[in-house]
């Protein structure tokens, strides 16, 4: 009797766990039309959508003010011996800001360093809205993923 082969999680759990275990990713907006890349901290709301706590002073908020569409590149691929065989998600979506003071908390327990800007003026907690979801987990699986699919609403 055969036994049967592990099944590999949907694409959608793949990408939910990329995004909330993992606690930083590459973020891209646009400047002046040119993709411009930058390390974030992140973590995510309750629900699941992604958090940002971002200086008014960094290039990336001055872009997402005023284009709020981003990228966000979670990569899970570190200490593989073949990084392109591991698993990563491209999230794109809509960033704002937001003031609640628990969801701060939060971001603040996740990256405690974080804390010393907590008080800041040109410091924002922003939540990004999912749009769409680009997951590659190794070869030959490759999913989109509608963004309603990685959040849990209540």
């Amino acid at each position: 009797m055969m036994e049967n082969a592990p099944q590999e999680p949907a694409p959608r759990d793949t990408a939910k766990r990329l995004i909330r275990d993992l606690d930083r990713a590459t973020l891209a907006t646009s400047l002046d039309g040119w993709p411009y890349a930058s390390l974030v901290l992140v973590t995510v709301a309750p629900d699941g959508a992604p958090l940002l706590f971002i200086s008014n002073l960094a290039q990336h908020t001055a872009n997402l003010k005023k284009d709020s569409r981003l990228s966000l590149l979670f990569d899970g691929t570190a200490g593989l011996a073949e990084p392109l065989t591991g698993p990563r998600v491209t999230v794109l979506g809509r960033a704002a800001p937001i003031k609640d003071e628990a969801l701060l908390a939060s971001y603040v327990a996740r990256h405690p360093s974080s804390g010393i800007y907590a008080g800041f003026p040109d410091f924002n907690l922003y939540r990004v809205e999912i749009e769409r979801a680009h997951l590659v987990a190794g070869f030959g699986r490759i999913d989109w993923i509608e963004g309603a699919e990685l959040l849990q609403r209540a």
